[in-house]
């Protein structure tokens, strides 16, 4: 089973772009759909966005346009760009294979106004 170690969470202001990233500790990764999710503290966590093993992209609604999802199999990376950042885009971010219930420790985006 693969780990991913995701980073690049920070503090930023509303309206801002940030880059996560999400490293594979193999490149089988490139035969599954990864995908990014969100929690923030007394909620559920969300799906954001799933890549899958062709490298086509999946967002949910309140994406918006806003978010791209990419992957560098040579560098065993996933990444979510995020532009146009909004407070409630805050929280901790993780990412998975699809279907698996294993996280990571995430990392932590906070938007603020």
């Amino acid at each position: 089973q693969a780990q991913f170690v995701e980073s690049g969470g920070a503090l930023v202001q509303s309206g801002e772009s940030l880059r996560l990233s999400c490293t594979a500790s193999t490149t089988a990764f490139a035969n599954w759909d990864v995908a990014w999710y969100r929690q923030t503290p007394g909620e559920w966590r969300e799906l954001v966005a799933r890549v899958n093993d062709v490298g086509q992209g999946y967002y949910s609604d309140f994406v918006e346009g806003r978010f791209h999802i990419s992957r560098d199999i040579a560098k065993k990376t996933i990444y979510l760009h995020m532009d146009n950042l909004r407070r409630e885009d805050t929280g901790v971010y993780y990412c998975s294979r699809w279907g698996s219930t294993q996280w990571g420790q995430g990392t932590q985006v906070t938007v603020f106004s």
